[in-house]
């Protein structure tokens, strides 16, 4: 007998094929514009690096325009004797000469560089703790919620840190003058603040009698005696010192300002119900948790004292007998001064390297930022 041939065609053959695998026109056009998408994002992920160097250029062409040619230039002219006048490339190469007279070389120029050191080292110890503590302080005192018109306070208080250094700097000589109002506050009258130039040392130690270096404090180190050394900071800059920690405190104020409101309340309650004292709370509780703001405090402190310079140059020009007399001065007066832009230079290679050794210092003192508790 003859097989009777199926009805319907058989499973797999290709008339059933390609009838379950041909889709709708409208799938096909869904998977296409689904295919496009993945693609055009693939696109966009790998331009995704070009994209952000495109939006960071302007901002990295002012570091290189702005900050790492004269930096460089700057090294590269501390190698040359460059009067300042003229091209630089048309200078003559004096090797190591320029910063053999700063350090090994006897000479003026290498004991005006140990004044400005001498100066600017005690301005740093005296300036960055006490402007920081006491910009904690007022940080503190505004923030306290009892305190009524804090907003006009914080204002106030800021408000010099805004103000021209030059202007402020000219009120203090006023304020500070021999005839000035500080003195007649004073129950004493008869200080110079601005002309006197013994250190601090040197005059405590005059009230007890002692009105010249001992025999031992003779020696020479770096060019000035180890008494020059020891006799701290003069009269004058002392009250320079005074100028730089009340313009400065603002600032810092509000820094310290802005890691106070990040301490949730609910943590200093819990210390006082778990009974803390005032003190405890501060020392346990708040003052580890501003580590951030103290280091951001305390480094923008030394940077800023190191290169201290318009409140110095104001007043009195380094002097009196350069007891004020800073690094950053120095390179104003060699460059501009002398003519000695060579020499200038290498005094701010210098000062380049001892701020960044000190930052160093007060990292490894204090920690880095990013060490909260």
């Amino acid at each position: 007998m003859t097989e009777t041939a199926s009805a319907g065609p058989v499973s797999g053959s290709p008339a059933m094929g390609g009838a379950a695998q041909t889709a709708p026109p409208s799938v096909r056009r869904r998977k296409g514009r689904g295919n496009r998408g993945r693609s055009q994002r693939a696109t966009l992920h790998r331009r995704d690096p070009l994209i952000g160097w495109l939006f960071a250029a302007p901002a990295l062409l002012g570091l290189v325009v702005f900050l790492a040619i004269p930096i460089a230039l700057t090294l590269w002219v501390s190698f040359r004797d460059w009067t300042g006048l003229g091209s630089p490339f048309d200078s003559e190469s004096v090797g190591l000469d320029n910063y053999r007279e700063l350090l090994t070389e006897p000479g003026l120029r290498r004991r005006d560089f140990a004044i400005s050191l001498r100066n600017t080292f005690y301005y740093v110890i005296i300036v960055v703790p006490v402007q920081t503590f006491f910009a904690m302080f007022l940080a503190f005192l505004v923030n306290q919620r009892f305190l009524r018109g804090r907003g006009g306070f914080r204002t106030l208080l800021y408000f010099p840190s805004v103000t021209s250094s030059i202007a402020i700097t000219l009120i203090w000589l006023v304020l500070f003058a021999q005839s000035g109002i500080v003195n007649r506050i004073l129950p004493f009258s008869d200080i110079n603040w601005f002309d006197e130039p013994n250190g601090l040392v040197h005059n405590l130690l005059g009230v007890f009698g002692v009105d010249r270096a001992p025999g031992w404090a003779e020696t020479e180190v770096f060019e000035l005696r180890l008494w020059d050394w020891l006799s701290g900071p003069s009269v004058a800059l002392l009250t320079i010192m005074l100028l730089a920690i009340w313009t400065t405190s603002g600032t810092m104020m509000l820094i310290f300002l802005g890691g106070l409101q990040n301490i949730s309340r609910d943590i200093e309650e819990a210390a006082a119900v778990d009974g803390a004292t005032w003190w405890k709370r501060f020392r346990y509780v708040v003052l580890p948790m501003l580590r951030p703001q103290m280091y951001l405090a305390v480094t923008l402190g030394v940077i800023g004292t190191w290169q201290v310079f318009d409140q110095v140059y104001a007043s009195n020009l380094g002097g009196p007998q350069k007891t004020t007399l800073t690094p950053a001065l120095l390179v104003y007066l060699q460059a501009f001064d002398n003519s000695q832009a060579g020499l200038a230079a290498a005094t701010a290679v210098i000062l380049f390297f001892i701020i960044l050794l000190f930052t160093f210092l007060q990292r490894r003192v204090t920690g880095s930022s990013d060490q909260t508790p």
